[in-house]
């Protein structure tokens, strides 16, 4: 199974730019043009949240617009905190699960070779993240029910600490509860996140934590702690997670520019690797 994470995509109406400078709605659909034309394509695509800038209804509409001109396989989505979750629900109530819950845009997809646990960690009003008591009982619970299934969890804010220190400070506040309740559940291979706008791997409990690049703009890596934060147009990037019953799961940053090549593979007679000695 292959899974592609598009993530902080930072939809805007038509003809503003984000922060000024960064043409979102034309790197989003960048972003989507190259998934459709992936040699393999992907069996799924999980949008983990900000995929709007300002939760407005065009915002919406405008991402609703681009699936469907772009995208043939499945796509989940998940709000971020950038999101205003009436209308994530009210404008993508068509995409899979998004109003499974009466409340939040949490659900499961059973479908795959691979569980899809999809949770909404959007506190509204603020940029920080939370699972509220009777958000980790449904993941207890959901997690619970296929005990012997390979896992992946999506969510937007990320349950770990990263160094770069205003990116902390919005982050999962309740990390120690949702640890907890991972620790319960063998069968979480993987949580993915957004938020964040660089590529970071880190742990909660026994599953790995990897934080996808954005389809747009990313985050100034700045570990000093006083750090005003900045955001800065490295390239565009999005992440492929490859689910093998026997080989498990690996996960690839892929960039959404072309680059020059592909070379052969031109190996010198010298190279020690080819067993002359």
């Amino acid at each position: 199974m292959l899974i592609c994470q598009l993530t902080d995509l930072h939809l805007r109406p038509e003809g503003i730019p984000v922060c000024r400078v960064v043409e979102t709605n034309m790197l989003a659909e960048r972003a989507m043009r190259a998934v459709a034309a992936m040699a393999t394509p992907p069996d799924a695509v999980l949008l983990t949240g900000d995929v709007t800038e300002c939760g407005l209804v065009a915002e919406y509409d405008l991402l609703a617009t681009l699936l469907r001109r772009h995208l043939r396989m499945p796509v989940y989505a998940i709000p971020g905190n950038h999101d205003r979750r009436d209308n994530f629900r009210a404008r993508l109530a068509h995409l899979p699960g998004v109003i499974a819950d009466p409340q939040f845009a949490q659900y499961a997809i059973e479908s795959h070779a691979m569980r899809l646990v999809m949770l909404d960690t959007v506190v509204q009003g603020a940029g920080h993240g939370m699972l509220r008591p009777e958000q980790l009982a449904w993941l207890d619970r959901t997690l619970g029910e296929a005990p012997d299934r390979p896992t992946l969890i999506g969510m937007h804010h990320p349950p770990i600490a990263c160094g770069i220190g205003h990116m902390d400070q919005v982050n999962l506040r309740n990390s120690d509860d949702f640890s907890a309740v991972i620790a319960r559940h063998a069968q979480v291979r993987r949580i993915v996140c957004g938020h964040h706008h660089r590529a970071i791997v880190g742990q909660v409990a026994h599953a790995i934590v990897t934080v996808s690049p954005s389809v747009a703009h990313q985050i100034e890596l700045d570990l000093r702690p006083e750090a005003p934060g900045a955001i800065v147009l490295e390239p565009p990037a999005y992440q492929l997670h490859r689910w093998d019953a026997r080989t498990g799961l690996a996960s690839h940053t892929a960039y959404v520019d072309i680059a020059p090549g592909p070379y052969p593979f031109l190996t010198d007679p010298d190279y020690p690797g080819m067993g002359g000695g």
